[in-house]
């Protein structure tokens, strides 16, 4: 009886998924209300107060010229978080968009869009980045265009998978012979049904995303200043790693509780919404 109970109810998500959505709920929370939380205004420059310690009146110490280093990283946040966003909706508009035109119509329009994809996928993603990035002006917006474009090729192999499999549904033949055009089944029936796999992609691949982002406003390409950027800001810090740790190691620690708190939280969405594991159990 107790072995039916259990099996009836609904699965207990994974601890550290658990663990990682409050990690990504308080740092959005953070960004979101980071104004109202910093302590002090994020471009105050005080030269007197400079690399001070992480003490009651400032939290994670000061950076070089002064400015409060827990303000920064609030503010830090906002920017990081916008930029994951904004990649993350791009890429899976293309990408999915694209994949489930050549994943439904099949043919010579999905030789053509897989091929163009595998021409992507064939450099590595932070290389291209990195080639796009040097090319352009270096700012926020350029970090986003050059991830995004590395970005999208995953989302249009998976929605190209999830619309060739729902393609051969019996719905889906149906809705054919009723003579529905094909773009209403797409966004009626492929659609929906492969907005899991997606999402569960979007969870896995924001800490990816944050991270690159780091890694190019580290190599100057990003977030310039006065813009608060976390890795802009260890990049900023980094010779100072031994004499004041404080500078970096705050932003650097904010990086990774949130790419690891996206990981864990996409593993567990993967592992409770896997219809084989949903079947194992």
């Amino acid at each position: 009886m107790t072995v039916r109970l259990r099996r009836s109810l609904p699965r207990i998500p994974d601890r550290f998924a658990a663990v990682g959505a409050v990690l990504i709920v308080l740092v959005v929370l953070a960004a979101v209300f980071a104004p109202l939380i910093a302590p002090y205004p994020v471009d105050e420059v005080k030269p007197v107060d400079s690399l001070l310690g992480p003490s009651g009146a400032h939290w994670f110490g000061t950076d070089q010229v002064g400015r409060d280093v827990f303000t920064r990283v609030l503010y830090g946040g906002r920017t990081s978080l916008f930029v994951a966003v904004a990649v993350l909706v791009a890429a899976a508009l293309v990408g999915v968009t694209l994949g489930m035109v050549a994943g439904y119509v099949g043919g010579w329009v999905r030789d053509v869009i897989m091929r163009v994809t595998d021409v992507f996928l064939a450099f590595p993603a932070l290389l291209l980045s990195l080639a796009l990035a040097v090319v352009l002006q270096p700012s926020v917006t350029t970090v986003i265009l050059a991830i995004a474009v590395t970005w999208w090729p995953w989302y249009a192999r998976l929605g190209a998978s999830m619309a060739a499999s729902i393609a051969t549904r019996s719905y889906v033949d149906a809705a054919r012979c009723l003579g529905v055009p094909a773009p209403k089944i797409i966004l009626r029936h492929v659609l929906p049904n492969s907005l899991t796999p997606v999402l569960v992609q979007v969870s896995l691949d924001a800490g990816g995303v944050i991270l690159t982002s780091a890694a190019l406003s580290y190599l100057g390409l990003g977030a310039q200043e006065p813009t608060a950027e976390w890795g802009l800001m260890v990049e900023q810090g980094q010779s100072l790693f031994t004499t004041n740790w404080w500078v970096v190691a705050f932003p650097g620690l904010a990086i990774l509780v949130t790419a690891f708190a996206f990981n864990v939280l996409g593993e567990g969405l993967r592992n409770a919404l896997d219809p084989r594991r949903v079947a194992v159990k």
